[in-house]
Formats: C-alpha cells, sequence, structure tokens
C-alpha cells in the first residue's frame, strides 16, 4: 500500500501526468482569460464545490449516479458569469472535431465540458465589451493552444486574479511515486484569504513546498497562529463573488466516478493549507478531477491507495496555490509577491 519516495514530476505541473494538454488565452486589455484542461482521450471525471459563492457548469453531470461518466474537456476563466461562455466556446471547439459523447452510431456528439469561474472585473481591465464578451473566442483559442506545455503565473484564468493583498495567477504542481502513480494540479488563484503568513514572505503551504519550486523561503514562524486576525492578509472588499481558487487536478490512475469524486473532495483541503480563510461566503472554490486510466490501482488494498492519492492530490493543489502566486507579475495596482519581497 505504501508509495515510498514522491518526487515531483520532470516540469513539476498537470502535463505529467500524461495525455493531458492545457491551454490558455487571454485578453490583455480586459486584463481576463481562459484555461482549458484537454484530455487527449474522454477521462473519468469528478468535482466539488465548496465556496460559497460558486459560478460553474455541468457540475450536477458528475454525480456518479448520472448518465455521463466521462468529460471532454474542463474550463476555467476568469469574467465571473461572463466567463462561462468559454465553456461554449470550447464545445463548439471539440464538436467540430467529433469529440464528444456519443449515442449509439450516430455521428452526432456532444461535448461535456464542465467548467467554473472566477471574479476578475474589478482589476482595472477594459470590461466594456458590450454585446460580445470575448470568453466564447477565447475558449476556442484555448484549445487550439493546448499542448503538453504552457505558462503559469499571469496566463490563461489567472490573468486577472489576484491573490489576497498578491497578484494571483495560474499554478501547477505534480507528485509521482516509485511505482509510477501520478498525480498533478493546475489552480487559477484569486481567493479572498491571504497566502502568506501576515507581515512574513512566507507561504502558508510552505510545509509542502519541493525543491524551492516557490521560493524556498522557509515555514511560518510556529505557533500563535490561533490569534492572528483571520482576515489579516486578506483582500480588502469581501465582496461576494469577488474572490474564487478553482483548479483541476489529474491522475493516471483508473479511478470510477465516485472515487473521482472523493479525491475532488479530499483535494480541497489543498486550498485550506494554502490559504486563510478559504472556502468563504464571497468565495466559489471548485476543483475538478480527471482520470486517464492509464495506471491500474487493483483491488486489493484500493482503498488505501485512493486514500493516498486524495493526500497527494491536496498537497499538489497547496503547492500549487503557492505557485501561482510566485509565478504572477504585477499587474496595475495588483502588486506581485516577488515584487513586494524584492525577490
Amino acid at each position: 500500500m505504501h508509495f515510498g519516495a514522491i518526487r515531483k514530476g520532470p516540469r513539476n505541473h498537470i502535463g505529467d501526468v500524461g495525455g493531458i494538454l492545457v491551454g490558455n488565452a487571454a485578453d490583455e486589455a480586459a486584463r481576463t482569460g481562459v484555461t482549458v484542461v484537454l484530455p487527449e482521450a474522454r477521462a473519468v471525471a469528478g468535482g466539488d464545490v465548496r465556496g460559497g459563492g460558486p459560478g460553474t457548469r455541468e457540475t450536477d453531470l458528475l454525480d456518479p449516479s448520472c448518465l455521463v461518466d466521462a468529460v471532454d474537456a474542463i474550463v476555467l476563466s476568469g469574467g465571473s458569469s461572463w466567463g462561462l461562455e468559454a465553456a461554449s466556446g470550447a464545445a463548439a471547439w471539440l464538436g467540430a472535431r467529433g469529440r464528444g459523447y456519443r449515442v449509439g452510431s450516430s455521428p452526432l456528439v456532444s461535448p461535456i465540458v464542465p467548467a467554473a469561474i472566477l471574479f476578475d472585473l474589478a482589476n482595472g481591465g477594459n470590461k466594456q465589451w458590450g454585446e460580445e464578451p470575448p470568453y466564447r473566442a477565447l475558449g476556442k483559442t484555448a484549445c487550439e493552444a493546448a499542448a503538453a506545455d504552457f505558462m503559469l503565473g499571469n496566463a490563461g484564468a489567472g490573468l486577472g486574479a489576484i491573490a489576497g493583498k498578491y497578484k494571483g495567477g495560474l499554478g501547477s504542481a505534480s507528485a509521482i511515486t516509485e511505482s509510477g502513480l501520478a498525480v498533478g494540479a493546475l489552480v487559477a488563484a484569486n481567493p479572498f484569504g491571504a497566502v502568506v503568513a501576515p507581515g512574513t514572505d512566507r507561504f502558508w503551504a510552505a510545509p509542502f513546498e519541493m525543491d524551492g519550486e516557490f521560493g524556498g523561503r522557509g515555514m511560518p514562524e510556529p505557533g500563535g497562529f490561533a490569534a492572528l486576525d483571520p482576515l489579516a492578509g486578506s483582500k480588502a472588499d469581501a465582496s461576494p463573488g469577488g474572490n474564487t481558487t478553482i483548479g483541476v487536478v489529474a491522475t493516471n490512475a483508473d479511478l470510477t466516478p465516485a472515487d473521482a469524486r472523493r479525491i475532488a473532495i479530499m483535494a480541497q483541503d489543498g486550498l485550506a493549507r494554502a490559504i486563510r480563510p478559504v472556502h468563504a461566503p464571497v468565495d466559489g472554490d471548485t476543483i475538478f478531477v480527471l482520470a486517464t486510466g492509464a495506471c491500474e490501482l487493483g483491488h486489493e488494498a484500493r482503498h488505501g491507495l485512493l486514500s493516498a492519492l486524495g493526500a497527494m492530490a491536496a498537497d499538489c493543489v497547496a503547492r500549487a496555490v503557492a505557485r501561482a502566486v510566485y509565478e504572477a507579475g504585477t499587474l496595475g495596482a495588483a502588486m506581485s509577491y516577488r515584487d513586494r519581497h524584492k525577490i
């Protein structure tokens, strides 16, 4: 049951899972963007929504009791409710290429594209798009750009993100066991809560850092955290819907839809390790899980393996949140972590 030593993958991002492509697209003037996670083949999926102000599409379909047990893509988008249209663009791109849920021998397909959005409408970008918001086009562009390698920081759905008092962004991290079981997380970090211990340059996620991937600044000073102002380091404005951290966990394990749902629930704990407070009334935190099925877990000790897989997923999510902030650059009034701490 034990996995032995766990290491980060060669790219240290979700692509290390294998069979997972990521595409980013952005509207620089509007300071917003879209990220598409595109499995090379339809993948078993699950999801979990914890925030009090979510914006999602197709999450009910991910219930293990529902008919469809695999998806064609996952879309993460800025733009609040406008951003849900990015999934329509991705679905159009997939459908034109014959990719989607097929019934019987019919030539028609119905692409299954769950999505989640974050709020980046108040970041200073030009959002005066009238009746033509950019998100459908951005969804298609992100699909076209999907590749094994991609940018972090001010990219895709993370372009306009703000994380507490720092510029937020797109982050990713991976973990691989000695036996070849792989997990990767991709996160667009835009939380209300703090990602750094107030008054320091130490990430809350520091205990899970691998090889200095977000600066190697060390651990927050031990003790006294319960006495901190719970909102210290958070955004000044707790506007409903003004925040949210959204992400995708991928694994090469052969999960069932029920397994994927459980891993998504466990992966949410990674947000709790990296953000304080989290899952707030003003956040819409959502995690999706994709499973390619390339690595068989078998039946013996399966529950133990799934438990360990969920712990790995949570660790990757925590690391991805910190990497999102560490890799981001200053944009407008949102100062980056590295600029603020002169790194």
